[in-house]
């Protein structure tokens, strides 16, 4: 399925006092993994919520493999995991400039009606996206 990948630099205040990554930071990166990716295809995140679709996260997994440290330049690879439905699932994997695997996750998100908070199919033009 179709992918993206970011880089980002580690900044002072994402990290504990040891120089290390904050685990809670790595939730952010995902998200700026998955908006990266969604824009890229062609989906703004804004607009989609100003027409009436919002993507709550219902399910979030991470596993810890090595530290991101201070200053490090990451690599965030969001890759879709199937066609979506009602939700839209991701893979990531986070690696350090040398290519060594940090972090990999998985997300599930929710598609669903703004006014009623109701789940929703896809948008058929997300789809067709996709399929391009």
């Amino acid at each position: 399925m179709k992918f993206d990948e970011i880089q980002i630099r580690v900044r002072y205040g994402e990290t504990d006092q040891m120089g290390v990554v904050y685990h809670g930071n790595y939730p952010l990166y995902l998200e700026m993994g998955r908006i990266e990716w969604l824009r890229k295809l062609g989906v703004s995140y804004k607009n989609m919520e100003e027409n009436g679709v919002m993507l709550p996260v219902i399910s979030l997994s991470i596993n810890y493999k090595k530290s991101a440290v201070y200053d490090d330049v990451i690599n965030v690879k969001t890759q879709l995991k199937n066609t979506p439905t009602a939700k839209i699932e991701f893979e990531y994997e986070i690696t350090n400039e040398k290519g060594e695997i940090l972090t990999t996750a998985s997300t599930t998100l929710v598609f669903i009606d703004k006014n009623t908070n109701r789940p929703i199919k896809v948008p058929q033009y997300i789809l067709d996206l996709i399929n391009n």
